[in-house]
């Protein structure tokens, strides 16, 4: 190899890292500003929400799918009762009667648990 290949070689090399090390310092600033972001309180506040929200959701569906019925097929029904309830202005005791129904399932659900596997 001549010595103008092996400069052509070395420089082709050096540009290639000098471009591989500019890429990697924009992908540390880029994790730096999403993670102080993540730290904002409204992004884990919105976390927390999305995170319960799915919890409620697969809930929901596994305990409708046995009757063959959705989250997708329920809202329809839903929407009409909550409506109904809010011109009535019944929503805020029937959310506080549905909250105290699921603590109640809750702590059945508990208690039947801790019934068929005692604690040695």
């Amino acid at each position: 190899m001549s010595t103008d290949a092996q400069e052509a070689a070395s420089a082709a090399y050096k540009n290639k890292l000098i471009a591989q090390g500019q890429l990697y310092r924009v992908g540390i600033v880029h994790a730096r500003a999403h993670v102080s972001y993540a730290l904002q309180p409204q992004a884990l506040l919105h976390g927390v929400v999305e995170h319960a929200l799915g919890y409620a959701t697969a809930r929901v569906d596994t305990l409708l799918a046995p009757g063959g019925l959705g989250w997708k097929a329920a809202v329809p029904y839903l929407l009409p009762a909550l409506t109904f309830l809010g011109r009535k202005k019944m929503l805020k005791p029937a959310l506080g009667v549905g909250i105290a129904v699921a603590a109640a399932v809750a702590w059945l659900a508990r208690r039947k648990k801790t019934a068929h596997n005692p604690v040695d």
